[in-house]
C-alpha cells in the first residue's frame, strides 16, 4: 500500500473574531439545531491562543505540559448522545457540499439526513473505542465530539473496537483502509486526525472526573483496558499527516459553537513529541 512522507509542519489557524463566551454546564447546554446553519466560527489565530488559552502550558514538555494542557481543556461544554448528531452535522460538513458531511474512514461525501443504523446510513464512530475503559455514551468520554467522527455503519462495525496500527487486509467499500484481527488502519489522509484525536482523550480524561484514565500504549489488542495502541504507530501518523484546513475547521467549530475547548495537538502538533 501507499504511504505519504509528508513534511512536519506547523498549522496556521486562520483568523477569525475573538474568543466564544464558556457558557453554560452539562445540564444547562442549549438544544443543537436540527439543520444548524455554517456560520463563521470566532477562533482566535495561534497567537492569540497561546496568549490566553495556552498561556499556562507554554515552556513546559513530558508530564508538566500534559498536566498543564489536561487542566485548560478540561473546561468545557459537555452535550448529550442525542445532541452529536446534530454537532457532526456541521462539524463534519463537506466543504464542497454543504447538505453533506465526510465521512471518517471512506471519505465519502453523504447527505447529512442519511444519518442512522441502516447499512449505507452513517452513525457515530467513536475514535476512541467506548469499550476500551467502559465509557459507553455517557456525557463526557461517551459524547466529546472531539473524538466522534460521521462513519459508514458497515464500516464503522468492521472497526469496532480494534486498537490502530498499519497492515492488514483492504476494507470493503472503504479504499486505502486496511484490518486484520486486532487492529485498524485509516485511510492516509486522516491518519494523522485519528493520532490526535486518540492523544486528545489521553489528557483530558485523566482519571479524575468518575471516568477511566484514558492512555495510549505501545500495543494492540488492548480489549476493555483503558489504553489503545499502537503509540508508535501514532505518532508517526501525526508526523506523515500534519493538521490540514478541515481539521482546524472542526477544532474551531468545536470551541466555537459546541464544547468551548480545543485540540491542542491540532493548534500545536510538535506537542506530540513533547509529551511521548
Amino acid at each position: 500500500m501507499s504511504r505519504r512522507h509528508l513534511p512536519y509542519r506547523r498549522p496556521v489557524l486562520a483568523t477569525f473574531a475573538a474568543f466564544a463566551v464558556l457558557a453554560g454546564t452539562a445540564a444547562a447546554a442549549p438544544a443543537v439545531p436540527a439543520a444548524p446553519r455554517i456560520t463563521p466560527v470566532a477562533a482566535p489565530p495561534l497567537a492569540t491562543l497561546d496568549d490566553t488559552y495556552y498561556q499556562d502550558a507554554l515552556g513546559k514538555t513530558g508530564t508538566q505540559l500534559k498536566s498543564a494542557l489536561h487542566s485548560i481543556i478540561s473546561v468545557q461544554t459537555k452535550i448529550s448522545y442525542s445532541q452529536v448528531w446534530d454537532a457532526l452535522k456541521n462539524t463534519d460538513q463537506d466543504p464542497a457540499n454543504s447538505s453533506n458531511v465526510i465521512l471518517l474512514y471512506t471519505g465519502r461525501s453523504e447527505p447529512k439526513s442519511d444519518n442512522g443504523g441502516a447499512v449505507g446510513q452513517w452513525n457515530r464512530e467513536h475514535v476512541w473505542a467506548k469499550s476500551h475503559g467502559d465509557f459507553g455514551t455517557s456525557t463526557g468520554p461517551g459524547t466529546d465530539i472531539h473524538h466522534l467522527r460521521p462513519e459508514d455503519v458497515t464500516v464503522n462495525s468492521i472497526r469496532g473496537n480494534k486498537d490502530f496500527d498499519n497492515g492488514g487486509t483492504a476494507v470493503s467499500g472503504a479504499a486505502g483502509n486496511y484490518t486484520d484481527s486486532d487492529s485498524f488502519e485509516p485511510r492516509d489522509a486522516v491518519k494523522g486526525d485519528v493520532a490526535r484525536m486518540i492523544l486528545y482523550m489521553a489528557v483530558r480524561y485523566e482519571g479524575d472526573d468518575a471516568f477511566a484514565d484514558l492512555e495510549p500504549n505501545d500495543r494492540v489488542d488492548n480489549g476493555s483496558a483503558p489504553n489503545i495502541g499502537r503509540l508508535s504507530v501514532l505518532k508517526q501518523w501525526s508526523q506523515e499527516d500534519p493538521p490540514d484546513s478541515f481539521e482546524e475547521r472542526r477544532n474551531d467549530v468545536i470551541f466555537d459553537q459546541y464544547q468551548h475547548n480545543r485540540n491542542p495537538f491540532i493548534d500545536h502538533p510538535e506537542w506530540v513529541e513533547a509529551i511521548w
